[in-house]
């Protein structure tokens, strides 16, 4: 079984009830969680099964990263990508607190698998391949949400390095989705869909599995609003994916989410820069030139950010983070060589 970890940002502290049965199946399945805490977590946390890292523990770590990361922001995830990398981890899940594991969460994974391909279709939303209700992911452009879903006709075996994992009860939707539809939802079980090329869907960073090959791209941007982070994140990691010829698989839910207490009306003005941009992000990023092969993902990296910051999405502060993350990824994988 290749080496897994599991990580995790999060505020809660050690008797939160969803940490402590995630850390009690991780100990079962001998796969190490690592929690990155935050400037509101608790000054202690003992939790057997998770290996909590608090800011002042964050602030020696050898990373270049951690000198500059914002507190009080989802991105410090990054810091738990950059410890599972630099310790052998050859996939990486990547969850929430509020998200209860299935009993399927912990079968092993695979990066090849047979899916429904999709390509050249444009904005696709997969959660209606999963469901007959009128639903939509978080990140998804609203101006396409009437768009006619395309046939599923090609069911093959795919190479997927990233995989999305559907929630039941409490999905990752948007704002507007709970302000106006009714929750809880249960997907239904079906066949996996891919996403190849010019076929584009947001994925998140709740349920999601990244092999090692994909690693680069796990990089959360810490300049915009937490609740587009890893939407944005995902909308860079599939055009680069395109150069590397990797569709992003979507699968049967693995997790059930229990979701903590959220201001929606919050929710929905952190989201508003994404209601109003994330087409234009799309168009902006599906007509760069990038270099085809894993080994351009640093530099078609920096091409997509440089371009998103000058479209206004990141502030320019950005580059310097991500550059901070590209040194410490390839110092990692040096130390891997020499070895």
């Amino acid at each position: 079984m290749r080496k897994t970890f599991i990580v995790i940002t999060s505020i809660a502290d050690e008797h939160h009830s969803i940490l402590k049965k995630i850390a009690a199946r991780a100990v079962s399945h001998q796969v190490p969680v690592i929690l990155i805490g935050d400037s509101a977590s608790p000054a202690s946390f003992k939790l057997e099964g998770c290996e909590f890292y608090s800011l002042k523990e964050q602030a020696i770590l050898p990373f270049a990263l951690a000198q500059n990361l914002p507190t009080g922001h989802y991105s410090r995830k990054n810091l738990g990508y950059l410890l599972a990398i630099s310790r052998g981890a050859e996939i990486i899940v990547e969850t929430d607190d509020d998200n209860i594991p299935l009993a399927t969460f912990w079968d092993e994974r695979t990066d090849e698998t047979e899916a429904y391909l999709l390509e050249n279709t444009g904005w696709t939303n997969v959660y209606r391949y999963f469901t007959e209700i009128n639903i939509w992911p978080r990140g998804f452009a609203l101006e396409h949400l009437h768009k006619t879903l395309p046939s599923l006709r090609n069911f093959k075996l795919v190479k997927s390095p990233i995989q999305q994992g559907l929630a039941d009860e409490n999905p990752d939707v948007d704002a507007i989705y709970r302000l106006t539809m009714p929750l809880p939802v249960y997907f239904n079980l079906s066949p996996s869909v891919a996403l190849g090329n010019n076929s584009f869907c947001p994925f998140n960073s709740q349920n999601t599995t990244w092999f090692k090959e994909a690693f680069p791209l796990l990089y959360l941007p810490s300049h915009c609003s937490f609740r587009m982070t890893d939407i944005w994140r995902s909308f860079i990691a599939q055009r680069i994916a395109w150069t590397c010829g990797w569709p992003i698989l979507f699968h049967n839910c693995t997790v059930r989410q229990e979701r903590n207490t959220h201001n929606l009306m919050t929710d929905f003005k952190d989201e508003i820069s994404g209601y109003i941009s994330n087409d234009a992000i799309l168009n902006r990023l599906k007509n760069l030139h990038l270099k085809d092969g894993a080994v351009n993902i640093p530099d078609n990296m920096r091409i997509c950010y440089a371009a998103l910051i000058e479209l206004g999405v990141f502030n320019a502060l950005e580059e310097n983070l991500l550059e901070a993350w590209l040194e410490d990824i390839n110092l990692i994988s040096q130390q891997f060589f020499d070895q």
